[in-house]
């Protein structure tokens, strides 16, 4: 009980600017795609800039990026495969579904739950984890998605294009090199992550104000739930236990995280994309709600797992 009001207290705020922002579209009738656009392509990738900047880097902690990069990644071609058994071919729900439940909530969600279970000094594992999971969203991720209405060179075109890749090889650079943030960039950042999380959390709200039950796709909601509740945490178990047996790569502290980063709900960024690229956003707009709302009471069920 102790950590889930730990999580209710961390992650209320969390839920309330989703209500917010369902208030905002129904009372001002705000649309979703100017701030999908605004997240996108400004506050995303000045916070990747940061993070590639900021992140602890050795041979070591550049593995975790890579390793959810490839994760997710690979589990899109898995899942995508799998959805033609409940998807007709050419459905793009099939494009939605898989880069849906190849990703998680590891920033808006998952930093606030793994400081309340590990505490600050997991921060930085948490951040470079987050990494992962951004790179895959802006390519393998981006490029599956957008294939649903566009065709390989126009996908292809489309991610080329997004500026979060550039942003974290830029931050990435300048961490190498050793360069110290201006005074004044650090503030922006400060502010600017805090605006991300908050304007993410309004575009669930948004999306789902003005929609009708048709939104709601049972197939989608299944499929994902399945993803995010048993795919994904028992893959985490999995590779813990090859860690903690054979490999020999990470800590417990790192374990904790990655067990953590197998049970956060689906991206809001789902919602971001879907928005920009015009693949039923509402629907996945109800889909990251409902499995937001599951995972406050799913990760205290599941916390006896986590390493001590």
């Amino acid at each position: 009980m102790t950590i889930f009001f730990a999580l209710i207290g961390k992650l209320l705020p969390l839920y309330l600017f989703i209500v917010a922002g369902y208030a905002l579209g129904v009372l001002l009738h705000l649309k979703r795609r100017p701030v999908a656009v605004l997240l996108l392509y400004i506050l995303s990738p000045i916070v990747v800039l940061e993070g590639g900047w900021t992140a602890p880097v050795s041979r070591g902690t550049l593995a975790l990026p890579l390793l959810f990069l490839v994760i997710c990644s690979v589990l899109c071609g898995c899942f995508y495969l799998v959805s033609a058994f409940v998807w007709k071919r050419g459905d793009t729900m099939r494009n939605l579904a898989a880069f849906a439940s190849a990703d998680g909530n590891s920033g808006y969600f998952g930093i606030p739950a793994g400081l309340a279970l590990f505490g600050p000094q997991s921060l930085g594992i948490i951040v470079l984890c987050s990494l992962g999971f951004l790179l895959y969203e802006c390519s393998v991720g981006f490029f599956t998605l957008a294939r649903g209405n566009f065709t390989i060179r126009e996908s292809l075109r489309k991610a080329i294009a997004l500026p979060l890749l550039y942003a974290f090889g830029l931050g990435m650079a300048a961490n190498i090199w050793h360069l110290q943030e201006p005074a004044v960039l650090v503030a922006v950042f400060r502010d600017v992550r805090s605006a991300y999380s908050v304007m993410g959390m309004l575009l669930i709200g948004i999306s789902l104000a003005g929609e009708r039950l048709s939104a709601v796709d049972g197939r989608l909601l299944a499929f994902t739930t399945v993803a995010k509740t048993i795919v994904w945490p028992g893959l985490m178990l999995f590779l813990i236990a090859l860690d903690r047996h054979v490999l020999h790569i990470f800590g417990n502290d790192v374990h904790g995280v990655i067990l953590l980063m197998g049970m956060v709900p689906l991206a809001v960024n789902t919602v971001v994309y879907s928005s920009v690229l015009k693949v039923h956003p509402e629907r996945a707009a109800v889909a990251v709600m409902v499995s937001t709302l599951l995972a406050l009471p799913f990760i205290p069920l599941l916390s006896a797992f986590f390493p001590a």
